[in-house]
């Protein structure tokens, strides 16, 4: 593919329909700014369990998902993780070296296979620094992702696991399409930084109620209302704040 047909292959991805999954971030941009930004971009698959930045390097790339997941995730000592914030097609990867630091203190990892546009991180940093709304954007963001890391500290802190459970599949389902989650309890419990038997047991109960149906790594919520009501405020919260931000979700499911 030329550079031009390339070009106009990935401005037409992110101005296109939802269904196409286009990133929201790079939409909200200047049009002059997301397509010097958007030339320098490379469309990547991620599988899932590739680490696009580990924590404390250099950050070299910011990732712009379009249909997949990206967790940040943070390690202790004993090689425990907890999932603090999730980054689908509403926001990128790669802020802290947007904002000018050297690296990040978080591990960012793919929960959902799929697309990401990834830029040079110097592309995006050189726009903030020289365009007051490409900063306006960036800082909108910077905010509702900051809101979103607070109250995942509070809900992993004062609710219960099923409470915790109902949060992440929700906020999983805001970044995909359909109404399907392939994961397995293992890797929620992880992220969620508990023990696999209470993920097993809230999914458990889920499926009784009839709100999701679980089978081999997948999880299909069939019931969403019902789902939000199970859930602790920790969801509306990161999601009213989302809205008033950034228009994400766009509409309600």
């Amino acid at each position: 593919m030329s550079d031009s047909r390339e070009h106009s292959h990935f401005v037409s991805r992110i101005t296109a329909s939802r269904d196409s999954r286009p990133n929201r971030l790079l939409a909200m941009l200047p049009e002059p700014v997301r397509e010097r930004v958007v030339a320098a971009a490379e469309s990547v698959d991620l599988a899932v369990g590739r680490v696009v930045q580990e924590p404390r390097e250099l950050v070299r790339h910011a990732w712009f998902p379009e249909d997949c997941i990206i967790s940040l995730v943070n390690t202790v000592a004993n090689g425990d993780t907890v999932e603090i914030a999730v980054v689908g097609y509403e926001g990128f990867v790669g802020l802290s070296g947007v904002l000018g630091a050297d690296g990040s203190p978080f591990e960012a990892v793919v929960q959902a296979a799929g697309s990401a546009l990834r830029v040079p991180v110097g592309r995006v940093a050189e726009a903030f620094r020289t365009d007051p709304e490409v900063r306006r954007v960036v800082l909108l963001y910077d905010q509702a992702l900051l809101a979103q890391v607070a109250q995942t500290a509070v809900c992993n802190r004062h609710h219960t696991i099923d409470q915790q459970v109902g949060r992440w599949l929700l906020m999983s389902l805001d970044r995909l399409s359909g109404e399907d989650v392939s994961v397995t309890q293992e890797m929620i419990a992880n992220m969620l930084g508990v023990r696999r038997e209470g993920v097993t047991d809230a999914a458990r109960k889920l499926q009784l109620q009839g709100i999701i149906e679980y089978s081999r790594g997948r999880i299909r919520v069939c019931d969403r209302a019902a789902l939000e009501r199970a859930t602790c405020e920790c969801y509306a919260v990161v999601r009213d704040q989302s809205l008033r931000l950034l228009g994400f979700p766009e509409t309600p499911r």
